[in-house]
């Protein structure tokens, strides 16, 4: 790569920066709580800021029947292409705008976009709107060279990462909106995602009957079997912690329920009792197998139990993230970069989280995950209070994917 085409483009990076900051302000102060996930107002406001820049945003609405059937209220998705000259990659880059409502025991507002010694505080300041600045400045700046380039560039900015991303880019994909040959997908600054475990969420709804606390001989207790299957649930914990991953980053598989609703009133027997689950599987793992593994240990906890009754509904069945062919040339570039802008090695390994970029896996279309934030999803509060990136982490993460995607797309590396 020429040494001073390099130079122009984080010169023009350091230049924006302060309009990238802007930028990511304004994209995190438009709350998105996914539930309710009433979210089409945030990409309409996206598509404008990227009007400013003389782009055109297709907006592709999901409609309105499906989204409220999967639990949501609305979900705009968005794309935004970017042809230059033929016989080069088409390359896209996709980022999640839904998020977790913020919780409780935050020290700033969650949706200010507050700056305070060098940090961004607000949900989904790492995970994922600032790779909507991530992407939109790299682009911008490798546009901004003026020099001719061949391929295409796609901006996938989606809207249902949370509920397991059918309607976001897998709805792009089904489709066929789109059919990129590469995929950087939101991640972080000192580490590429090329796996991901799958993930399996189960509904279960025990059904008995409800009876007068005082004369609990004449109901059938929901709670009692419920807690049979949890149990069962927990008791497989051992058993899953002998299995081992082969890839790099990631562990075991792993099993929790993480609701439980039921019964009506102190004094009343529970006539029902709903719980939820979440099972995650690790790439070796058959999510088939896996599943019917686990409706049969459910079912076998409460099989003698009388007057129970079960339906066990899945809520999410997401594939695990493979490497493919041609994702370890994604990998080498981000890593040369990483090399040269943050001066460390970035490592490409998995993680035991599950992302929409498995949806592009699923296609043949090899992803990664690569983005602006920290080390571990820990350090950037993701899902907690006072969710935070490192504006330094925003502006490397920006130079790296900038400087990757010219390797992809000038015409001698096409």
């Amino acid at each position: 790569m020429d040494e001073q085409m390099q130079q122009r483009l984080l010169a023009w990076i350091d230049a924006h920066f302060d309009e990238e900051v802007g930028f990511l302000q304004q994209v995190v102060r438009i709350p998105t709580d996914t539930p309710p996930g009433d979210n089409a107002p945030h990409a309409e406001a996206v598509a404008a800021m990227l009007e400013t820049y003389g782009w055109q945003a297709e907006r592709h609405a999901v409609p309105a029947q499906q989204v409220r059937d999967y639990g949501m209220q609305s979900i705009t998705n968005l794309i935004v292409r970017r042809p230059y000259g033929a016989g080069g990659p088409t390359l896209a880059l996709n980022a999640h705008g839904d998020v977790v409502p913020p919780g409780e025991g935050w020290t700033k507002p969650p949706y200010g976009a507050v700056v305070e010694d060098g940090y961004l505080y607000g949900r989904a300041a790492a995970v994922s709107k600032s790779d909507f600045a991530t992407y939109v400045f790299a682009v911008r700046a490798l546009e901004a060279l003026g020099i001719p380039l061949r391929g295409a560039l796609e901006l996938h900015f989606t809207y249902d990462e949370e509920f397991g991303g059918l309607l976001g880019p897998g709805w792009l994909l089904e489709q066929g909106l789109t059919r990129p040959d590469y995929v950087i997908a939101a991640g972080f600054a000192y580490n590429i995602v090329t796996a991901h475990n799958a993930c399996l969420q189960l509904e279960i709804t025990v059904h008995g009957k409800a009876g007068h606390g005082a004369m609990p001989e004449t109901a059938v207790d929901a709670l009692q079997a419920a807690t049979r299957i949890l149990n069962a649930i927990y008791g497989q914990l051992p058993e899953l912690k002998k299995i081992k991953s082969r890839v790099p980053g990631i562990d075991s598989p792993t099993m929790l329920v993480g609701r439980i609703d039921g019964g009506t009133n102190t004094n009343v027997v529970p006539g029902k009792v709903v719980m939820k689950m979440d099972r995650r599987m690790i790439p070796e793992e058959d999510p088939v197998a896996v599943e019917a593994a686990l409706r049969a240990l459910i079912e076998d906890a409460v099989r003698d139990a009388p007057g129970i009754r079960l339906e066990i509904r899945r809520l999410l069945l997401s594939q695990a993230l493979r490497p493919l062919p041609g994702s370890e040339r994604l990998v080498q570039s981000l890593q040369r970069h990483g090399r040269e802008v943050i001066g460390e090695e970035i490592v490409a390994q998995g993680t035991p989280l599950y992302a929409d970029a498995r949806l592009y896996g699923e296609k043949g279309i090899p992803a990664v995950l690569y983005g602006a934030g920290p080390r571990t999803v820990l350090e950037s509060n993701a899902k907690k209070a006072d969710e935070r990136l490192l504006l330094e982490d925003l502006r490397r993460a920006t130079k790296v994917v900038a400087l990757t995607l010219l390797d992809f797309l000038q015409p001698q590396h096409a």
